[in-house]
């Protein structure tokens, strides 16, 4: 890739960063901008996926405090997440390039349809956890937890959103513990998925490693930012972004 291609790569990035800081969505800007780049569509999923995993590692790290208390649950559903990450990975691999690129804008007009929906599953989930009960239910939360990790290893569009989604049907928790599971979820599912493209011969690893620093950054800027936007605007341009993005696929 020449530099203008990585500078674009970068700002994506810093972008998604911000976006994921305030509201979430991060990927559906930086994947449509790798293919808009000339990386075919399945390198440009496994090259956003590597590079997403220092962002998911910031986040989880920053709430590693409310982890505490809830060992049995990460005992329970990390080894079910890292199976679906690594299984969704191959999948990937599998489907071939036609039909990926088939696939692209189903995928993306889902999470932006998921995206969209992101405030009222939060209300229902804060509605649901606000009993102050600490229940795990343990089969069926594995049971729903796995497909999600399958999709985070094969796609991984608003991971967060679908995932925290799962835990919330099943556990009742504090909300800001549930998000701190669903950071390490997420984390776990991405960096399976991650570790098993690193021999897929698939990653771009100059414009992931790009993407990685400048993700970080953006991360940074946009917690600065977080109290100064209203999510919920920026939530709407993105899925906005996304639904575009799809047509302009399904048009193709």
């Amino acid at each position: 890739m020449e530099l203008i291609d990585l500078l674009i790569a970068g700002l994506a990035a810093i972008t998604a960063g911000i976006v994921n800081a305030i509201a979430g969505g991060g990927t559906l800007i930086t994947f449509p901008v790798l293919i808009a780049l000339g990386l075919p569509a399945v390198s440009a999923n496994v090259t956003n996926t590597v590079a997403l995993c220092p962002g998911y590692l910031g986040g989880t790290y920053a709430q590693r405090n409310d982890l505490k208390g809830q060992k049995y649950r990460i005992r329970l559903l990390l080894p079910v997440v890292i199976v679906g990450g690594v299984v969704g990975g191959l999948l990937l691999l599998q489907t071939g390039e036609k039909l990926f690129s088939d696939l692209v804008p189903y995928l993306i007009l889902f999470a932006s349809c998921i995206l969209a929906v992101q405030d009222p599953l939060r209300k229902w989930i804060l509605k649901r956890t606000s009993s102050g009960a600490k229940r795990t239910d343990k089969w069926p939360v594995v049971l729903a937890i796995f497909p999600v990790a399958l999709y985070g290893g094969y796609f991984g569009g608003v991971l967060g959103v679908i995932t925290i989604a799962a835990l919330g049907l099943f556990i009742e928790e504090d909300i800001i513990r549930l998000n701190a599971l669903k950071q390490l979820l997420s984390l776990s599912i991405n960096v399976a998925a991650a570790l098993f493209f690193v021999f897929s011969g698939q990653v771009y690893w100059l414009v992931a490693a790009v993407m990685a620093v400048c993700a970080l950054i953006g991360g940074t800027i946009g917690g600065k930012l977080a109290g100064k936007f209203k999510p919920v605007i920026l939530r709407w341009v993105i899925v906005a972004i996304g639904l575009l993005v799809s047509v302009v696929y399904f048009l193709k």
